[in-house]
């Protein structure tokens, strides 16, 4: 991109500005998110269907004790397959996609190698699940495994931090900011709301996606060192 042209972008509406990058390396981005995803699971459901040392089951804290289940939480949840989504649609070059894809992965491999060598879950929650169809179809699907970190946490983190800094590349509005941030406080809150996760998975996941943002925004796509963004 020539600063001509980059400058000429600068002065764009900021919706301008991200429909102009959405259709960037669009096949890259649609096939790349895809078998990211599809990788993810593959291995994600390997460890937790083949244990290989004893399970802990975590312990419930307070935060688990004041919030209550909340099957109608289960949509905001579901949603993180969109929001993770969208920071990779958002980015305009080869190496900037790259650079984000290392990272992520980074983040999930690293919680995929603390669920083989310390395997846990959480504790039963005492639920007729048959009462809720749909949260039983996801437990079904989702064992209680595989909880700490909680991955679904970290990934929402790390895609929360990485949209905020490119919507203020674009130079979104205030309003946008605070959806972005609502969004993803709303991800983090269902996946207690669900029990699906309890708060220590919760807080687990959320140091290692704060961790994985900071360190990727710190380097840019050279691996050169810099300011990390406000």
């Amino acid at each position: 991109m020539t600063p001509n042209t980059e400058s000429v972008l600068n002065r764009m509406p900021w919706y301008r500005q991200i429909a102009s990058a959405i259709p960037k390396h669009v096949y890259l981005k649609s096939i790349g998110t895809t078998l990211f995803i599809s990788l993810f699971f593959g291995a994600y459901f390997y460890v937790l269907k083949s244990p290989v040392y004893l399970t802990t089951v975590m312990p419930i804290t307070l935060p688990d004790q004041l919030i209550s289940f909340q099957p109608q939480a289960l949509p905001i949840y579901l949603s993180l397959w969109i929001y993770v989504s969208l920071p990779p649609a958002l980015l305009e070059t080869r190496s900037e996609l790259y650079h984000y894809a290392t990272f992520m992965a980074g983040a999930c491999l690293t919680g995929l190698i603390i669920f083989y060598f310390w395997p846990t879950s959480v504790p039963a929650a005492h639920i007729d699940w048959a009462m809720y169809p749909d949260m039983n179809f996801l437990k079904n699907i989702d064992a209680a495994g595989n909880a700490c970190p909680s991955l679904h946490v970290t990934t929402c983190v790390f895609s929360g931090i990485w949209l905020h800094h490119l919507l203020r590349r674009f130079s979104a509005p205030l309003w946008i900011l605070i959806v972005n941030s609502g969004w993803c406080i709303g991800i983090i809150y269902s996946t207690l709301a669900t029990h699906q996760h309890v708060a220590l998975d919760v807080l687990a996941g959320l140091a290692l996606g704060v961790l994985a943002a900071h360190l990727s925004l710190r380097l840019d796509v050279t691996g050169k060192a810099q300011n990390p963004p406000i």
